[in-house]
């Protein structure tokens, strides 16, 4: 059974808050950084309203494509994002994570809150991912999101 933990990431940008709320919102801008590294990002759709869903697509360097959808539940901006994260097929239907490999423990829906801080003209970006289901899962995820955030900061730097 899951541990239900949650992410928590704290990050500085060199930039505004509204370059990073427009980094997270609009599809254009999360293709360039979503994903970790060496990952592309092929896909991405938002439709930005409360009760509005996203879908994204992340592509591992050997061409595998991984889905994740999920719901807008709030929207303050550029202040704060809440939003469900599940794993989804190319046509957005939620699928389990054993759809992709992982286990059976994995839930179907985990809550993503993001907030963004003005700081002068830098930006402190606080993530909090609800919901994982054990510590070594935690520590995969923490490093796809900071090798996410690595590019978004590269982006931002060139913008």
């Amino acid at each position: 059974m899951g541990q239900n933990l949650e992410l928590i990431i704290v990050r500085d940008f060199a930039a505004p808050r509204e370059a990073l709320w427009q980094a997270w919102t609009e599809a254009e801008r999360v293709r360039r950084w979503w994903g970790s590294r060496h990952f592309t990002s092929p896909f991405s759709s938002i439709d930005l309203r409360v009760g509005g869903s996203y879908l994204h697509c992340i592509r591992t360097p050997d061409g595998r494509e991984y889905w994740s959808t999920g719901v807008y539940r709030e929207f303050v901006p550029p202040e704060k994002l809440v939003l469900t994260d599940s794993f989804a097929d190319e046509r957005g239907n939620v699928v389990p994570a054993t759809y992709y490999g992982l286990g059976e423990d994995f839930p179907s829906e985990l809550l993503v809150t993001v907030t963004f801080k003005a700081r002068d003209r830098d930006t402190t970006m606080t993530l909090r991912h609800a919901g994982v289901p054990s510590k070594g899962m935690l520590e995969q995820m923490r490093e796809g999101w900071n090798g996410s955030f690595d590019k978004l900061d590269d982006l931002l730097a060139r913008h």
